[in-house]
C-alpha cells in the first residue's frame, strides 16, 4: 500500500468517526499525525475531495460531505428509488408545455415530427435537497389533460400506471459524465462546472409501446452508480475428462 493510500483509509476511518458538516483536522496536523509529508496527505484529501467525501470551504478548512447515494442500474422510477432508501421524494415543476416532436424527438418517440409532446421539467428532490434536473418527453396522446399539480410531487410511472393503464416495463438508458452549465448549477444549488451524470432513457410499455424519451441530469456529488457483472464465455471451454469414480 502507497502512503497515499495509507492516508486515504485514515482518513476515510476519520471520516467514519464524525458527522455530515464536521470539520476535520489540517493538512499540518493530519501530517504530523500520521508522520507523512503534507504533499502525501493534501493528494489523499484532494482526492476524497473529488469523490465527495469531503467539502473544502475556502477560508473556513475541510469538512465530512454528505454521503452519497448508490444509485443501481435498474428500471426505476426516481421516487421508487428514494423510497426504498427511507427517503422523501418530491418535485419543484420547472416547465410543463406542449410542443411539435420534430426530427429529433419524432425518432426518439417513433412519431410523426408533426406530433405532439408534452415537456416536462422538473428539479428532483430527497428529503428537500437537490438531486437532479429531470427533462422528460412524453407523446400527448397518452397523457391528455395532465397538469401541473399532479406532477409536483409525483412518481410519473405510478400516474401513468394509476391514471392512464400505461405500466412502463422496459428500457434503453446511456450515461456519461458532464459538468454542470450556469443554468443547472443554480437550480441545482452547485457551483457552476461542478461534475455531474447524464442519463438518457428511452422506455415502453408492456405491449412495447414507447413512452418516454427523458433526460436526467443527478448530481456528481450525491451519486456514485453500481451495477451487477456477469460473463457468459463465446470462446470453446476445455474439455475436462471425467474420472469413473465407481472404479
Amino acid at each position: 500500500m502507497s502512503k497515499q493510500e495509507d492516508a486515504r483509509r485514515r482518513v476515510l476511518e476519520l471520516i467514519e468517526e464524525r458527522r455530515v458538516g464536521d470539520a476535520i483536522p489540517s493538512e499540518r496536523r493530519l501530517s504530523a499525525e500520521y508522520g507523512m509529508s503534507r504533499l502525501t496527505v493534501r493528494a489523499a484529501l484532494d482526492e476524497l475531495v473529488r469523490e465527495g467525501y469531503l467539502v473544502r470551504r475556502h477560508g473556513s478548512g475541510t469538512f465530512v460531505g454528505e454521503p452519497k447515494i448508490a444509485q443501481q442500474l435498474t428500471l426505476t422510477s426516481f421516487s421508487e428509488d428514494m423510497r426504498r432508501r427511507g427517503m422523501v421524494p418530491g418535485s419543484r415543476m420547472i416547465e410543463l408545455r406542449t410542443v411539435h416532436a420534430g426530427a429529433s424527438l419524432g425518432r426518439a418517440l417513433h412519431v410523426s415530427p408533426d406530433a405532439r409532446v408534452v415537456c416536462i421539467r422538473r428539479v428532483r428532490l430527497a428529503d428537500d435537497e437537490t438531486m437532479a434536473i429531470e427533462t422528460l418527453h412524453v407523446p400527448a396522446a397518452l397523457v391528455p389533460g395532465l397538469t401541473r399539480t399532479e406532477l409536483e410531487n409525483a412518481s410519473f410511472y405510478e400516474l401513468l400506471a394509476q391514471r392512464y393503464g400505461v405500466v412502463v416495463a422496459s428500457g434503453i438508458q446511456t450515461i456519461e459524465p458532464t459538468v454542470t452549465n450556469e443554468e443547472e448549477s443554480e437550480l441545482l444549488g452547485v457551483p457552476l462546472h461542478s461534475p455531474a451524470f447524464l442519463f438518457e432513457r428511452t422506455s415502453r410499455s408492456d405491449d412495447g409501446e414507447i413512452v418516454e424519451f427523458v433526460r436526467s441530469l443527478y448530481r456528481g456529488d450525491r451519486y456514485r452508480l453500481i451495477t451487477e457483472l456477469s460473463h457468459a464465455p463465446t470462446y470453446p471451454l476445455r474439455s475436462i475428462p471425467q474420472v469413473d469414480r465407481t472404479a
